[in-house]
């Protein structure tokens, strides 16, 4: 949690995740999610830095829920600015490709 600004943003409404605002509420939403698995994993197939303090990412995340024995798995992109040297905002989407055009366009607007 040490790169997120103490008021940055965790965005997933898009996906139905939610939104938390603060170091300390992003924290505990990634505490609960992982908590809600007995085992996961998660595995990064692209980052780029698409300049201008703006980095977009594509992972796939998979795990076990606690008590069960099926296996669930989903792909999301992730827009991540940064200001400061900290994560100003997160904003993760489960449509990769219109994840993808908002990165770019919000580097391009920072430039």
């Amino acid at each position: 949690m040490r790169f997120y600004a103490h008021d940055a943003v965790w965005d997933g409404s898009s996906g139905g995740i939610g939104s938390f605002e603060g170091a300390a509420a992003i924290r505990g939403f990634l505490e609960d999610w992982h908590a809600a698995y007995e085992e996961n994993e998660y595995h990064q197939e692209e980052a780029q830095d698409l300049g201008n303090g703006v980095l977009f990412a594509v992972a796939t995340l998979g795990g076990r829920p606690a008590g069960s024995a099926g296996w669930v798995q989903e792909r999301y992109g992730y827009t991540v600015t940064w200001a400061d040297g900290m994560i100003a905002r997160v904003v993760v989407r489960a449509d990769i490709d219109e994840a993808r055009a908002d990165a770019e366009r919000l580097a391009e607007e920072r430039g």
